[in-house]
């Protein structure tokens, strides 16, 4: 196994690019660890907070003037409040866990402990953002501004439902590149403000530039039907494809399997053949070099060997003498 790279301790400093791999590194080996109950709870409290986020940008969406980029910059900033909340209040997102596979790469995670968090987190998420929007529904949110929010909350999964299967896997793979990017910028920060900032410029990129995360679709989209179902016969028009199965099959799947690559892959894969490989290599020459002690060599009193006046190996005893 690779011997841990040199860490600076949390807070001591803004630190390079293989100091923060190290970093990331404990911290997937940590992650993987964390027993069922804690994995699930703050899995769930992950669900809820980005559903937050989503929720807030659904708000900011509604009745806004201003033109179509001023929109998502606005929207994108109201959302990073779900990953503030995750990063700084402390829980298990799933696109943000995809980091746990450069542990994997070194070999500090096995597979069914990788695949464990992730299943875990992933069905935490889920059971998060479906309560926040059971939750939302309750509350008659979608009432708000003369029933104008809850037509933006149709909309907005109204036109994620519509994408291809190509498209959302693309979107979700740029999507989570940047997330993960917040959540590696995060591990060189020394307080609250410095994590804000971490994370306010990549996750604005992801959300104006319209790309897919499929936590955060686990609340948009289910809010969605809910208000379809609420508002029957008076849902905007192309309500209609609103379904479960258009939900998982059209976007939750794809948009998962995008997220995936693009935390593990690109951002996790490529960090960890930059800085960790590099360190592991060396680790195996250094271990493959390395000369055993030698055994030890002596041999029983009883079992020496004394060298035969004529210089010959052989075992040699003095000549018996008679009487």
């Amino acid at each position: 196994m690779q011997p841990d790279p040199p860490v600076a301790s949390a807070g001591s400093g803004p630190c390079a690019g293989p100091e923060l791999a190290a970093r990331v590194l404990k911290s997937g080996d940590s992650k993987a660890k964390l027993p069922f109950v804690p994995t699930l709870v703050l899995g769930i409290m992950a669900g809820v907070y980005i559903g937050l986020g989503a929720n807030l940008f659904t708000i900011v969406k509604t009745g806004n003037s201003l033109g179509f980029g001023m929109q998502q910059l606005v929207g994108g900033i109201a959302f990073c409040l779900g990953l503030i909340l995750v990063v700084v209040g402390g829980a298990e997102l799933f696109t943000g866990n995809s980091l746990i596979a450069m542990a994997w790469f070194s070999g500090r995670v096995s597979t069914p402990r990788l695949l464990r968090n992730w299943g875990i987190v992933y069905l935490g998420n889920f059971a998060g953002s479906l309560a926040l929007v059971w939750l939302v529904a309750a509350a008659m949110q979608h009432t708000l501004a003369q029933g104008e929010v809850g037509v933006t909350a149709v909309n907005i999964a109204v036109a994620k439902c519509q994408l291809p299967f190509g498209v959302v896997l693309a979107r979700g793979i740029l999507c989570n590149a940047l997330v993960c990017l917040a959540v590696w910028l995060c591990f060189s920060a020394c307080s609250t403000t410095d994590k804000i900032l971490a994370i306010i410029f990549p996750i604005t990129a992801f959300v104006a530039g319209g790309f897919e995360h499929c936590v955060a679709n686990m609340y948009f989209i289910p809010m969605g039907i809910a208000i379809k179902g609420m508002l029957g016969a008076a849902a905007p028009a192309g309500s209609e494809i609103l379904t479960t199965s258009a939900f998982v099959v059209n976007n939750l799947i794809p948009a998962t399997i995008g997220n995936m690559i693009g935390g593990s892959a690109v951002v996790g894969g490529m960090y960890w053949l930059a800085y960790l490989l590099p360190a592991l290599s060396q680790s195996r020459r250094a271990q493959s070099c390395a000369v055993p002690p030698a055994e030890a060599t002596s041999r029983p009193d009883t079992d020496e060997r004394t060298e035969k006046p004529g210089g010959d190996d052989e075992r040699w005893r003095p000549p018996s003498t008679s009487n």
